[in-house]
């Protein structure tokens, strides 16, 4: 069964929020070093973390990165952005390719070149944190890179599974993040997030739904399409 303890961790996006708490919970769970990464790594006051510079947008850098790295046991996808307007109509195409950059595109290859490293380590694993976004289209090219990026990770699963690494997959609405400082309605505690995610990987699961509405629009997947959006209903009325 995976584990944390004796774990060698790589955390994208390990400044915000939320990747701090992957940094840290993961130590407290028995992991021996964490590579804490960032396009413009942090100072830590723990010798345990080691900082390292990872732009996963930047082949060259998810390259460099691998080199640094070469005892990862578990890869955990965090990094993400998002745009600027949640209509794919009020951004630039800019907006819309670098947002598949940073949220499908890096984590893909990231995986990718990490698969090698995972794959010859006993009970490695990979975790890629999607959102709710990623069945539920309400945030344009942002729900659109989050809903590929849980295909790939599907199908990373699938052909990661034969070669012994475990691939568990995030879902979940609003976190108490910078990210999310504007968004309205409940949001999750980071710290409590990082905890069912940790709980879960150790559990051996596949699949995290970490809130009741995430576990509400996947079981609304399953129905016709204006259910999960009623206001097709009344503009077609």
């Amino acid at each position: 069964m995976p584990s944390l303890n004796g774990a060698v961790v790589l955390v994208t996006g390990a400044n915000g929020g939320l990747g701090t708490h992957f940094v840290h919970d993961a130590l407290a769970r028995g992991a021996t070093k964490v590579y804490a990464t960032a396009r413009s790594p942090r100072t830590w006051d723990d010798e345990r973390i080691v900082p390292l510079t990872l732009d996963v947008t930047d082949p060259a850098s998810i390259d460099a990165a691998v080199a640094a790295a070469p005892d990862v046991t578990m890869l955990i996808n965090n990094a993400g952005a998002v745009p600027p307007s949640a209509s794919l109509f009020d951004v630039s195409e800019a907006d819309i390719r670098g947002n598949m950059e940073t949220n499908f595109f890096g984590p893909v290859f990231l995986a990718r070149a990490f698969a090698p490293i995972l794959a010859a380590k006993p009970d490695s694993l990979l975790v890629d944190v999607h959102s709710v976004a990623s069945w539920y289209a309400f945030g344009g090219v942002y729900s659109a890179s989050k809903a590929a990026l849980w295909s790939a990770t599907n199908s990373l699963r699938i052909e990661l599974a034969p070669k012994g690494v475990h691939v568990t997959g995030v879902h979940m609405g609003y976190v108490d993040t910078p990210m999310a400082e504007h968004a309205e309605g409940p949001k999750l505690l980071p710290g409590e997030l990082v905890t069912t995610v940790y709980d879960a990987v150790e559990a051996g699961a596949y699949e995290v739904l970490a809130d009741e509405l995430t576990v509400q629009v996947k079981s609304a997947l399953s129905g016709p399409v204006e259910a999960l959006y009623p206001d097709l209903q009344s503009t077609n009325a």
